[in-house]
């Protein structure tokens, strides 16, 4: 099969358009805190922590439009829902018209389910069929969408580091519904603890990817990731666990008017090498996106943005 040209590969891996939910009251989720080493403690007065990462989404939002990604902007005003912001883990959405819904570790994650959401799609995209996995949760099944799962869409492979919130039969399952590869590890921060999310360690762009090859325990399974990510005519840029741990990994290659655009944190960004910074800037806008309060919860920029892989219905939204 002849490869996409590579126009054709930057829209297919880099959305143009992606969802984003503001949250009202935000605060670090004490049910995820177990297994996610990335959260921190906020010793704000919660009116203040919630106010900040209101003001923080909306920001980012702006910064995103600027660069003339569409984002589709939705409320959360609920108190039951405190990681509501990071939306990229209960649904995905896929070219030909497919969104896949997801079944979440946390019980009070799966609150953040929201009909209007894949409702606002049918309308302003084209949606061929919705496939639902929530029902695995009731076999303690889980599968926490593209924060589980990094895509490769040009090569059609899902990574996935293993841990609570990446099950192998719901992964197994997604691949065969969606037409991806499975290619399954062990990673670990550097004190051997399992890493919660494969989207805190590994990005995949267009001409480049990001992931902490330190992290992948097996030697042998670590060089045959890297291999397949520069057969796919990618560089490297390799983190070390202090940059992963700065959520330097946790970025997400979008479409903007000008082109390719890097949207990571601004903490993920000042925490990468000068030469880092070239290879990324060499082929992609660079934002920086200052979200101190958001990040405590123990997720980042990808996080924040469920990108919308779809084809827009004409007059619906803009390019």
């Amino acid at each position: 099969m002849m490869p996409l040209p590579r126009s054709t590969q930057a829209i297919v891996q880099a959305p143009r358009a992606v969802v984003m939910i503001r949250p009202h009251h935000f605060t670090p989720n004490p049910q995820t805190a177990a297994d996610n080493a990335f959260q921190t403690v906020d010793n704000r007065a919660a009116d203040a922590v919630a106010r900040a990462a209101y003001e923080e989404a909306t920001e980012a939002a702006r910064q995103l439009e600027a660069l003339g990604v569409t984002v589709h902007k939705f409320e959360d005003e609920t108190t039951e829902t405190p990681d509501s912001c990071f939306p990229n883990n209960w649904f995905s959405t896929h070219s030909g018209g497919h969104v896949a819904i997801y079944p979440m570790y946390s019980p009070n994650r799966r609150c953040e389910r929201r009909s209007d959401v894949i409702e606002m799609l049918k309308h302003r995209y084209r949606v061929q069929d919705v496939i639902d996995y929530s029902g695995l949760e009731e076999d303690e099944v889980f599968l926490e969408g593209t924060g589980a799962m990094v895509l490769d869409h040009i090569e059609r492979v899902a990574y996935a580091a293993r841990s609570n919130r990446t099950n192998e039969v719901a992964l197994e399952r997604f691949c065969t519904h969606f037409n991806y590869e499975p290619v399954v590890f062990d990673a670990c921060d550097a004190v051997g603890r399992p890493v919660y999310h494969t989207n805190v360690l590994m990005c995949i762009g267009t001409r480049f990817a990001m992931i902490g090859l330190d992290t992948i325990r097996l030697p042998a399974r670590r060089a045959e990731i890297a291999q397949r990510l520069a057969d796919g005519g990618r560089d490297l840029v390799d983190l070390t666990h202090e940059q992963i741990g700065d959520f330097a990994g946790n970025a997400i290659e979008l479409t903007g008017t000008a082109g390719p655009v890097l949207a990571l944190s601004a903490r993920a960004w000042a925490a990468l090498r000068p030469e880092q910074q070239r290879v990324l800037e060499s082929h992609a806008t660079i934002l920086p996106l200052s979200i101190p309060t958001i990040e405590r919860a123990g997720g980042s920029v990808r996080c924040m943005l469920a990108g919308v892989h779809l084809a827009a219905r004409p007059g619906r939204c803009p390019d």
